[in-house]
């Protein structure tokens, strides 16, 4: 089966011009003027703009925090709703077992015959063991060349210490292994905390003022020393604040190959929404917690000039009703309140309104954000890009839309999104994964089970300077 996207303007990381796209069965056929193709599906995309399919590299379909579970694949359609098209979601290694052991498992029974879109997996290590240590280089034989360290929350089974961080960095550069750490200091958040809490400051606010800025810079700046001493690649995942960012831009100035992401409500979102009244705050607490206006302002000139190289939701889908409200209460704190935004369906929503609607970054960067460079970091090399030969993974763009995001229309499967009532400008109206449709008019049509797994290959693009 054949379709031609006709009279659209197709954007690249490398810039847009106005051409047709033409997908034969999964793949992109060619891209460019004039396009022909007898009996091939004709779709006009006059006055639109051609994208390829979003690469969210940063979802948490299941963590578990405090005994309470994120909503899981079965919700993955909000992604394509969204114009993303594969997701890679985090799994935290089960304890006693090994790496891709518990992946595999995973995949098969939460992710294969369930997923909306193709999905891949990074390796979260929580049991450092000597044998697991050794079984990092596995990870890309398997097919999944990334794995990811909590330096935050001490006391979870899921906490890394120095060496455990200092050991995968070492292990995993052998073998082609992207090593991505959560930044921010365990002790000097528990301290903070304990504090805060003994003097009555249990509200949603207190979860910003328990981890401040300096909290994510001096982890950031500890874990580039020790991929220093380790001469291996580290990426920074989800970088809040000026003071971490400026660790990164330093390191990367003195020749070391150090990267980073932010996320989208990081860059609308502030401190003041977890002041909210009526426990309403307990809706924006995730972590790093959100910050001030000059810290949004220092992220979006380092994604616009590529000091951060990707913008991804970090979705983490718990309910408002159900379980945000777990901090609430007496003996109960911020410290309770399982943390994360449901932000998967918004991400380009949210990029296209806010940043290139207000001139803060151009169509090319924000594919190059949300779509080719995060293929690149995870070793994705059909996705991310409109050419001959990629998976013909393409969202037509409308940019004429108007409305507001809001619940109403959320397929994230639970009760609230942290942009309800942001305006939005601009919507996908058509995606297609693998030259399937499986949006029409900005609505999911397709099928339980059409997404399938996708491999990495290792010495992604953070192993390339």
């Amino acid at each position: 089966m054949a379709v031609l996207i006709k009279n659209g303007i197709v954007v690249t990381a490398e810039g847009e011009s106005k051409a047709d796209v033409l997908i034969k069965d999964e793949s992109i056929a060619a891209v460019g003027a004039g396009l022909e193709c007898e009996g091939a599906e004709v779709i006009d995309a006059s006055g639109k703009y051609v994208l390829p399919g979003g690469v969210d590299q940063h979802v948490h379909f299941s963590f578990t925090y405090k005994g309470s579970k994120t909503r899981g694949f079965e919700t993955s359609n909000a992604a394509a709703v969204g114009g993303t098209t594969t997701l890679i979601e985090f799994v935290n290694q089960e304890q006693g077992r090994g790496l891709v052991e518990t992946i595999e498992d995973y995949r098969k029974t939460d992710a294969d015959g369930i997923a909306m879109v193709d999905y891949s997996f990074h390796s979260v290590m929580t049991d450092p063991r000597p044998e697991v240590i050794e079984e990092i280089p596995r990870l890309a034989e398997a097919g999944y060349p990334t794995m990811k360290l909590f330096m935050a929350y001490k006391g979870q089974f899921f906490h890394a210490d120095d060496d455990a961080i200092l050991q995968a960095l070492q292990k995993g550069k052998e073998a082609g292994i992207t090593i991505m750490v959560h930044a921010e200091n365990a002790d000097m958040i528990d301290v903070a905390t304990k504090q805060l809490i003994a003097e009555g400051k249990t509200g949603p606010y207190y979860h910003a003022v328990s981890r401040p800025p300096v909290v994510e810079a001096e982890a950031t700046r500890r874990a580039i020393y020790l991929a220093e001493m380790a001469d291996a690649p580290l990426y920074v995942v989800h970088v809040t604040c000026k003071e971490a960012l400026a660790e990164v831009k330093a390191a990367y100035q003195r020749g070391q190959k150090i990267f980073g992401e932010t996320c989208a409500h990081y860059l609308v979102l502030d401190e003041s929404d977890l002041a909210r009244p009526d426990y309403e705050g307990a809706k924006y607490v995730c972590s790093p917690a959100l910050r001030t206006e000059e810290h949004r302002e220092a992220l979006w000139e380092a994604v616009d000039r590529k000091w951060l190289n990707a913008i991804s939701s970090d979705h983490c889908g718990f309910d408002f009703a159900e379980q945000k409200h777990m901090g609430y209460g007496e003996g109960k704190s911020f410290a309770d309140i399982p943390n994360g935004a449901p932000s998967l369906q918004n991400r380009l929503n949210i990029l296209w309104t806010y940043g290139v609607e207000e001139g803060r970054i151009s169509r090319s960067r924000l594919v190059d954000l949300y779509a080719t460079s995060p293929a690149k970091v995870n070793g994705l090399d059909k996705k991310g890009q409109l050419a001959p030969g990629f998976d013909a993974d393409v969202v037509i763009f409308d940019p004429d839309y108007e409305g507001v995001i809001s619940v109403e229309t959320n397929l994230e499967g639970v009760d609230y999104s942290p942009f309800e009532g942001f305006k939005q400008k601009g919507r996908p109206e058509t995606v297609f994964l693998r030259g399937k449709k499986i949006v029409d008019d900005a609505k999911y049509i397709g099928s339980k089970g059409d997404g399938k797994l996708v491999k990495g290959k290792p010495f992604g693009s953070s192993y390339q300077w």
